[in-house]
């Protein structure tokens, strides 16, 4: 199967996941977070720098889940075109506790203990 080559949008919101999972992680060690959420490392490094711009969807909500963001949330900032205050904890849309405006948060469930 030949994969088509990502448009610049599709390119543009894998940069703001990205960020916006590294500003989530803040302090916390990039291996912590990768095995808490059960991804390697390597994935979480290439989604945080924007090289995955489409990662897999259980992927985003594994990070998102071990991270503390609705998945609202974070369809919410990757999909914002219009210059929109970004999801950063400071009065954006949401915040990273992911309280929502349109309502309350989506639970994501936690990760199963190995």
């Amino acid at each position: 199967m030949v994969r088509l080559p990502l448009t610049p949008a599709e390119v543009a919101r894998g940069e703001r996941l990205g960020a916006l999972l590294r500003r989530a992680r803040g302090e916390r060690s990039m291996l912590d977070t990768a095995l808490a959420a059960r991804v390697s490392p390597e994935t979480l490094r290439k989604i945080e720098s924007g090289r995955v711009a489409t990662p897999a969807f259980p992927t985003i909500a594994a990070i998102a889940a071990v991270l503390g963001l609705s998945l609202d949330a974070v369809w919410a900032e990757i999909n914002r075109t219009d210059g929109a205050e970004e999801i950063d904890g400071t009065g954006g849309t949401g915040g990273v506790d992911g309280a929502e405006a349109t309502g309350p948060p989506r639970r994501v469930p936690e990760p199963l203990a190995s």
